[in-house]
């Protein structure tokens, strides 16, 4: 997914730059609220809240805020009650996607998002209808330097399931949810440069989008759900070529 990739990055570089770290943070604060809400305050033995706290600290949040989050999470101050509420749906082309929403306002945020699908030629879909296509997976940035084999080697004895390069860019290895702060010791053992860390959806199958319109919309669908207050994250099953992407881009 070279295609879908570059995207990420050039999203990622506009929140470094400050154009969205508001809307960032924001999502950040509500993850680590609920992570640890859910999960108990603990890093160490919550993987959902190790990662949203190495997210956090991957952009740069101040510790104040994260402090104030996890103390939110455990009742230690007072604060909004989230719910959790994914929405499936279709975008052009037949991509499949997955939204992950935080919400005080469940009905809100189910018209926030069909009127989004719609209004960039997509539509919700029942519950099911595609998250059979994905896989719930721990996935860790290691930036460029170590060969191949080093990372694979590395990884595979913390207790990965794969490693995939990402070319110029590094490498991407995936783990079982509850493995990812295994693996990612294993890998800082090593001196590897780390990147994000993160637990997300994975698809089995990718949508190659090769018509320019098609493609176009496709992030258009993408930017435009991101943007909604109360959605976390994004997953799609697109890919996009390189040299579209550069066109479009």
């Amino acid at each position: 997914m070279s295609g879908h990739n570059r995207w990420s990055k050039i999203k990622r570089k506009k929140e470094a730059q400050g154009a969205a770290k508001g809307n960032l943070f924001t999502k950040l604060i509500k993850e680590i609220t609920v992570s640890a809400r859910m999960g108990g305050g603990d890093p160490n033995g919550n993987a959902r809240l190790r990662a949203a706290i190495d997210a956090a600290k991957e952009a740069n949040m101040p510790a104040d805020n994260i402090a104030r989050a996890l103390k939110k999470g455990t009742g230690e101050l007072e604060g909004v009650s989230y719910e959790e509420a994914v929405y499936e749906g279709y975008g052009p082309g037949g991509v499949a996607l997955i939204v992950e929403c935080l919400t005080d306002n469940k009905n809100r945020t189910a018209g926030d998002v069909r009127s989004t699908f719609t209004k960039a030629g997509g539509n919700l879909a029942a519950e099911g209808a595609v998250a059979w296509n994905f896989e719930r997976r721990g996935i860790i940035e290691v930036k460029p330097g170590p060969s191949e084999e080093q990372v694979m080697e590395a990884a595979i004895e913390g207790g990965a399931e794969d490693v995939v390069s990402q070319g110029a860019d590094g490498f991407e290895v995936r783990t079982l949810p509850g493995d990812l702060q295994p693996v990612v010791a294993a890998l800082d053992a090593k001196r590897f440069k780390l990147g994000a860390r993160k637990i997300t959806f994975v698809p089995k199958d990718t949508v190659k989008l090769q018509d320019p319109d098609k493609a176009r919309q496709m992030l258009k669908l993408v930017d435009l759900l991101e943007d909604l207050d109360d959605v976390q994250h994004v997953h799609a099953n697109f890919e996009i070529d390189d040299r579209l992407m550069d066109q479009l881009a």
